[in-house]
């Protein structure tokens, strides 16, 4: 068999889990709960449906190609409230959106890397990360993290290398949910300074911490894009997951590399999702705190059911926005240790082995639960279950 890019890497986890799911017999009595994936379950709000509506009918010109980095009029409005929300200094020619908050990971990487250049990340990884850095050539150098799940900067200091181009984080971290505090993404950045390498930080999940404070003061730095590229996504957030959109926050003159990757994988991203994207920054303030206050609620729901199955041998690791990881040392007692929970209880979770190099302890003992797709009522539902099931 011929060696490929895509043969570098791993098959896509959350395919493999609804193959899963739909080649296993779950018993007759019990109907599928779904934690595997991410995203909401549910179309944006009503009004901006209605603004999606006029848009198609009425703006000829998002049916067209549009600028390859994005619409101005979004770039700006994305640039604003990215400056109010870290009270930083940010430009409207420091933003660009991408078709999806992954390409804005891969256009990065595009941008950085060269074939056997390295990047850190911490592990558990964010599945599509990896794959990416695979199938680009790209090592990725595991970041090993303690029992509290925060990477530490001094550990990344030695895996540093010649070869060495960014580290990439998460935070709030996908598959932990665990937020990084303030003082250690700035002990990152000012780590990625001292070296002349990028950090990037991937703050997809941003609008549901659990911290009202916040979340860094990196912008507040006026040479931010010197070391910083940000990432963001509206699909969490607006619930606008099938439009794609992601964002980008870099130097003008890294932005203009970026651009040429952009420009020959989809030209532009989605003319009427960035019409909904502009229309949600100006008024669904209100509306996304709602949704915080929500995704809040089911995470100490999250807290609470695993707490009550203590007894049962269960450990919550870690939980915060969208995520929750969860261990139990018997799991390790079967070859498939998510399948036979599937095949068990109807609850359909992802392995920690999608999360980390196959060797690494923990790949069978633990899991990611994506909770931020369920109500409270099912996730009591998988507690009820999981109470009367044994490995």
């Amino acid at each position: 068999m011929i060696d490929t890019r895509t043969r570098a890497t791993f098959s896509p986890p959350i395919l493999e889990a609804k193959l899963m799911a739909q080649s296993t017999v779950l018993p007759d009595d019990l109907s599928l709960l779904d934690f595997s994936q991410a995203a909401p379950a549910t179309p944006p709000p009503a009004s901006m449906l209605e603004v999606l509506g006029e848009a198609v009918k009425d703006t000829a010109s998002l049916h067209l190609y549009g600028p390859v980095l994005g619409q101005p009029n979004l770039r700006e409005a994305v640039a604003e409230k990215t400056a109010q929300l870290y009270n930083g200094v940010i430009r409207a020619d420091q933003i660009a959106i991408t078709s999806g908050c992954n390409q804005a990971f891969a256009a990065t990487i595009a941008a950085l890397t060269t074939q056997g250049d390295e990047v850190i990340i911490p592990t558990p990884w964010y599945f599509n990360h990896k794959m990416w850095l695979d199938m680009s050539g790209v090592t990725a150098v595991p970041l090993n993290v303690d029992t509290t799940f925060l990477p530490d900067p001094e550990i990344a200091r030695g895996l540093i290398s010649q070869k060495t181009r960014a580290i990439a984080l998460v935070s709030p971290n996908n598959p932990t949910g665990v937020e990084y505090p303030a003082e250690l993404i700035e002990a990152f950045y000012l780590l990625a300074r001292e070296f002349n390498i990028s950090l990037i930080l991937d703050e997809t999940y941003r609008d549901f911490r659990i911290s009202d404070a916040r979340a860094h003061d990196l912008f507040a730095d006026p040479d931010w894009p010197d070391a910083l590229i940000h990432l963001y996504s509206f699909s969490k957030s607006f619930h606008m997951a099938g439009h794609r959109l992601g964002v980008i926050a870099s130097s003008a003159a890294n932005l203009s590399e970026i651009g040429k990757f952009l420009d020959t994988v989809t030209i532009c991203p989605s003319g009427v999702g960035q019409a909904g994207a502009l229309w949600g920054l100006k008024n669904l303030d209100t509306w996304l705190e709602d949704e915080r206050q929500e995704i809040l609620l089911r995470g100490k729901t999250v807290r609470d059911v695993f707490q009550s199955l203590k007894a049962q041998g269960w450990i919550l690791h870690t939980s915060g926005a969208y995520f929750a990881y969860v261990e139990h040392p018997d799991a390790a007692k079967h070859e498939n240790p998510a399948q036979h929970i599937l095949s068990k209880t109807g609850i359909l979770m992802l392995p920690a082995s999608m999360f980390r190099p196959e060797a690494q302890d923990g790949g069978k003992t633990q899991f990611r639960v994506a909770f931020a797709n369920l109500g409270s009522d099912k996730i009591r539902e998988m507690g009820d279950r999981l109470a009367d099931f044994s490995f």
